[in-house]
């Protein structure tokens, strides 16, 4: 078997693919701001369209711009052809992607897009093309070389087509003021999404769930409650019914090496007095945070007049997929 040097190889296109990035950041001009401004003036959607492997950047690109704020969707330029013209309006802008401007089914589009009257961004490495022409707005993509020995298969184009898509997304996002809140809601099935949309309030123990306890309670029924409410604690209130601490596993166990009879103790004689509390409307994130940080396993939510209102159990973070 003949050796052959796959490392060697593997630099070679990377540094051929560096090479088109570095070359990008000299192209970036004018036209980028126009077609920002043509984006953010629209009313409509951003509708993505390319051929080839073109095509497969413009999804990415679509599916990027619309998690960041600007609503896209691919169109494939062959079915637009066939009725999906029928998906582009006036208050759209088109995003047309070809490295050489003339792929045939992009130019066949050109004429209806421009009778629509959608403003058109070409995505392009040939400023002289049918493509850029046609233009509202040509962000220049050109390569001097493919990462492809024979120059020929898609590689250092796609790259620059790639980033310069991400670029859009992200200069859009900024320039809309898009916060990380945003985008969770646009990925509420995520991990992101769940560190920055669920609150305590939408996990905590309330009600007939919350394990609680009068001060006065004898640590014998105050056992009985930890049971059936199976959080491994108590909150514990005074007669007024403010909070006042908790009981837990770890106190019982350190009461229990009490040679007397602790059960028949009022659990005030034996709990942990006070506890760390946290507000309702406070993230679930937060609340890990403090329990890590605190080196403890559970936290009390209290109303404002310092009744307690619920309780938070690491155990209900890890379920919720926070920890």
């Amino acid at each position: 078997m003949t050796t052959f040097d796959f490392i060697d190889s593997a630099k070679r296109t990377v540094e051929l693919e560096r090479q088109a990035v570095d070359q990008l950041l000299t192209q970036l001009d004018e036209q980028f701001v126009t077609a920002c401004e043509l984006i953010l003036s629209s009313k409509g959607r951003i509708i993505v369209t390319g051929m080839g492997k073109s095509g497969h950047i413009g999804n990415k690109i679509a599916a990027t711009l619309a998690s960041t704020g600007s609503p896209a969707f691919f169109v494939h330029p062959g079915e637009a052809s066939h009725g999906d013209l029928g998906m582009i309006t006036h208050e759209d802008v088109v995003l047309a992607l070809s490295n050489s401007g003339e792929s045939s089914e992009i130019v066949a589009i050109l004429p209806s897009i421009k009778r629509v009257g959608a403003p058109l961004i070409a995505m392009t490495g040939n400023l002289k093309s049918a493509l850029a022409l046609a233009g509202d707005a040509v962000l220049n993509c050109s390569v001097e070389k493919e990462a492809c020995p024979h120059n020929l298969a898609p590689t250092s184009s796609t790259t620059v087509q790639l980033i310069l898509g991400d670029a859009l997304a992200i200069a859009l996002l900024e320039a809309k003021g898009f916060s990380a809140e945003d985008f969770a809601f646009s990925h509420p099935g995520g991990s992101l999404g769940k560190k920055l949309l669920l609150k305590v309030s939408d996990i905590m123990h309330t009600g007939e769930n919350l394990p609680l306890v009068d001060d006065a309670m004898l640590l014998k029924d105050v056992l009985v409650e930890i049971t059936e409410k199976k959080l491994g604690l108590a909150v514990v209130t005074d007669q007024t019914g403010c909070f006042t601490g908790l009981f837990t596993d770890g106190d019982l166990r350190r009461t229990l090496n009490n040679p007397e009879n602790p059960l028949e103790k009022p659990v005030r004689d034996v709990m942990h007095i006070g506890g760390t509390v946290i507000e309702a409307d406070h993230l679930a994130a937060e609340a890990l945070y403090v329990m890590e940080q605190k080196k403890i396993t559970s936290l009390v939510i209290l109303n404002k007049d310092k009744t307690p209102k619920g309780v938070i159990h690491l155990h209900d973070l890890i379920q919720a997929g926070m920890a």
